[in-house]
């Protein structure tokens, strides 16, 4: 058995896109920063920051492109994807891409925002069999993983 699920808090750092597949599901896309601060050895503060580019489907992008900006903390649940190619310079590029099962809207303290009731629903993942993607119940916020 195998498991690739990938949970992360950060800060969205573009405004969403949206699009639509050929057979009509909406994707939306955005990228997400998250950030690391520590203290090396020496005493010296450093900050790491990892990109991602979350994708959301269905009802779930539809949301995003509706309430996602630049700027606000997100907690986005998915499965990790490497996407990799060469440049027109000949180097090899990579992009973590995070294909989001369910994004939820954080406020600014980090706080799980019930301020709008479409922002916890969960869209099931999308298949090839179905043109359809059904929203899930929302869970409660204590059983949330953080």
């Amino acid at each position: 058995m195998s498991m690739n699920k990938i949970l992360v808090i950060g800060n969205v750092g573009s405004d969403p896109e949206m699009r639509y597949t050929p057979n009509g599901t909406a994707v939306t896309s955005f990228s997400l920063a998250t950030n690391r601060v520590y203290t090396t050895a020496s005493g010296e503060r450093r900050e790491e920051t990892e990109w991602f580019t979350v994708n959301a489907w269905g009802r779930e992008a539809e949301n995003s492109n509706q309430y996602v900006t630049k700027g606000m903390k997100i907690y986005a649940e998915g499965r990790l994807k490497t996407d990799t190619w060469t440049g027109n310079d000949g180097q090899n590029r990579f992009r973590l891409q995070i294909n989001a099962d369910r994004i939820l809207f954080l406020d600014r303290s980090g706080e799980f925002s019930q301020a709008k009731p479409e922002e916890n629903a969960q869209p099931s993942e999308p298949n090839n069999q179905s043109d359809t993607n059904e929203a899930a119940p929302p869970e409660d916020v204590e059983d949330l993983p953080w």
